[in-house]
């Protein structure tokens, strides 16, 4: 007797991958998950491979998962596939010390954030 399957968290021509643990704030990730949210997941994929933000990369790794879990689990056409929701939150933080001087110290933060990217089979309207 298997696993109960869960209901699905998107819809049936939806695809899901997220990121949890990302290097950096939630702030600095959202400016890179505003560049391609609503565009078509190749431009998307384009456009993160030219970005000269250090977190495009990991975004860039979490959209091609997307886009490979809308191919092989969900039978989606990858050409007609748009970035519906690309949303941002507050991971781990871990807290660090550094010495300073006259025997005092400094807190130091170190943040991780968590990216959230939903693609979408668009239907064509034919004109």
């Amino acid at each position: 007797m298997g696993k109960a399957s869960s209901p699905r968290r998107v819809g049936d021509n939806e695809a899901l991958a997220v990121g949890n643990s990302i290097r950096g704030s939630a702030q600095k990730l959202n400016l890179v998950a505003q560049l391609i949210r609503g565009k078509k997941a190749e431009d998307a994929l384009n456009i993160l491979s030219f970005s000269k933000k250090s977190m495009a990369k990991d975004v860039s790794k979490v959209l091609a998962s997307a886009i490979a879990n809308a191919e092989n689990n969900h039978n989606l056409d990858v050409d007609a596939l748009i970035v519906q929701e690309a949303s941002v939150g507050k991971s781990l933080t871990m807290k660090r010390w550094k010495a300073r001087a006259r025997g005092r110290s400094a807190k130091i933060i170190k943040p991780f954030s968590r990216v959230r990217i939903v693609v979408r089979e668009h239907e064509e309207e034919e004109a």
